[in-house]
């Protein structure tokens, strides 16, 4: 991760085998390649003839599942897993997936998910009125209870009801006792991809290079609005909507996503380097050499060095046995906490022009201790270049940038950013240049891009959280963005809380 982005976080991964005989081992290697993606709790469920065993715990997978016998008695040819980060209220065993449900007619059920639901809260609210009772604070809970409670006929027609009540992004993967079940959003926020092994066994994962790592080819990427069912029989693929618009999160690309997976048939480290090209187009400086904040913006100071034709030097390292900059109590203990992660290479940068690579800018802290750095190495110049665009809004779909307040852009100009951080210059990656080097989707709105982040213009509804992010814009914004131009007397207060009534990051969290 780069030390700037380590301060928001993708929400979880899900992975899923159906017809291998040591399935559960099969998942374990799965989850880890997708450890990138949550790194505070796992979970394994496997189905043995019906039978649903389950194990889950806080922490990395490896301390998770630290002694071999967790792993041996999950039994049977079938499993689910998952990883989480856990937010504000949700850390605890009791949040951490997949969940196990056990009933005493319809057979038991397994579920974990990634994204968040913006309506999660109005429903809980409704599903409780009506007696419904809850053992987490994670909003995934929502769609079992809207299932039991369905009076359609079959469970498939009660499913797609259920797909259908919830809103927001999602990447579900349901265990029954006869079927593992894919389900994705309608904009497809959260990307699912099937694969199938030699020996025949379907394997569903929320990124390519999970099933690269089981040997697993590529079958296809699930699509917006749609239901892959897998079960003895093979695959099939089925839809609860045809009100579908392809709106992948722009940040799987830019940070989230590891560098060697697949995204609709876009690789991930192909993208960054484009993205890194074109900022060298738009943004060009006078430098000796260009330095990546490492790693997830290797790929991007690649294709900026290659375009500048500029030597691509190793001028920052990073130490990476030190524990995440986020979680210090205090700002002087988090920028101390930067100064153990990442070190200057003075041999490399003193006395050079440097232009440092990074992927975003949340807050701005790291990366003005990162100029410093620089700057105490011997750096003669330090030029940030940032290869997305400016961070102004919050997610709402299953990444706790959870308030414009800790976004230093959506406070402060690109000079006022610049003069925060001590650089001798900064510019991020234009939207145009981010969309056209992502190369996704020419004919969709924004490529097929969630670019809500950047520029406000959210592709859905905001439910829960519309009336607080409503009264957080300024008057210049509610012009930009046609559908939030409402009068300033409608909306009381200039800050995003999350949930109305409630603390920033309070309620739902998200999963």
């Amino acid at each position: 991760m780069s030390a700037e982005l380590e301060d928001i976080h993708e929400e979880c991964g899900i992975f899923g085998v159906w017809g291998h005989p040591d399935a559960a081992r099969l998942t374990y290697f799965g989850l880890h390649a997708l450890q990138h993606r949550g790194q505070e709790g796992a979970g394994i469920v496997s189905n043995d003839h019906g039978r649903l065993i389950g194990h889950r715990g806080l922490g990395l997978l490896t301390q998770v599942f630290s002694d071999e016998r967790e792993i041996t008695r999950l039994k049977g040819d079938r499993a689910i897993g998952h990883v989480r980060y856990a937010t504000a209220g949700s850390g605890s065993t009791d949040n951490i997936q997949p969940f196990i449900f056990r009933f005493s007619e319809g057979g038991d059920m397994a579920l974990a998910h990634n994204g968040n639901l913006t309506n999660c809260l109005t429903l809980r609210r409704e599903l409780e009125s009506q007696g419904a009772i809850f053992r987490s604070n994670s909003d995934t809970e929502v769609l079992m209870h809207l299932i039991r409670r369905s009076e359609q006929p079959t469970f498939m027609d009660r499913l797609k009801e259920a797909l259908n009540t919830v809103h927001g992004g999602f990447a579900y993967l349901l265990m029954t006792e006869n079927a593992m079940i894919g389900a994705l959003d309608r904009n497809g926020f959260r990307p699912l991809s099937l694969g199938r092994m030699t020996n025949g066994a379907y394997v569903l994962a929320s990124e390519t290079c999970a099933l690269d790592i089981v040997g697993a080819e590529l079958i296809r990427d699930i699509r917006p609005g749609e239901i892959v069912v897998v079960d003895d029989h093979g695959y099939r693929i089925d839809t609860y909507t045809d009100q579908t618009q392809l709106a992948i999160c722009s940040m799987e690309f830019i940070y989230f996503a590891r560098p060697d997976s697949n995204i609709y048939g876009v690789n991930v480290h192909s993208a960054r380097k484009r993205m890194g090209a074109r900022l060298a187009q738009e943004s060009p400086v006078d430098a000796d050499m260009v330095v990546a904040v490492p790693n997830s913006s290797l790929s991007a100071a690649s294709g900026y060095s290659e375009a500048a034709g500029l030597p691509n030097e190793m001028g920052l390292i990073k130490n990476q046995y030190v524990a995440r900059t986020f979680i210090q109590p205090t700002q002087e203990l988090r920028e101390q906490g930067v100064r153990m992660k990442l070190a200057a290479v003075r041999g490399v940068v003193k006395g050079k022009r440097v232009i440092v690579v990074d992927d975003s800018i949340v807050r701005g802290t790291t990366s003005r201790r990162l100029v410093q750095l620089l700057r105490e190495a011997g750096a003669s110049e330090v030029h940030m270049r940032i290869s997305s665009p400016p961070l102004k809004y919050p997610c709402f779909y299953g990444i706790d940038i959870s308030t414009t307040k800790e976004l230093i852009a959506a406070r402060k100009s690109v000079e006022e950013i610049r003069g925060f951080i001590g650089a001798d210059s900064l510019a991020f990656l234009s939207l145009d240049g981010l969309i056209e080097s992502i190369g996704l989707n020419a004919d969709a709105p924004y490529g097929g891009l969630c670019v809500a982040y950047f520029n406000g213009d959210y592709p859905t509804a905001l439910d829960d959280y519309e009336r607080d992010f409503l009264a957080s814009l300024s008057a210049e914004d509610r012009v930009r963005i046609p559908k939030f131009a409402l009068d300033d007397s409608d909306y009381e207060g200039n800050e995003f809380s999350c949930q109305q009534g409630l603390k920033p990051g309070e309620w739902p969290p998200q999963d």
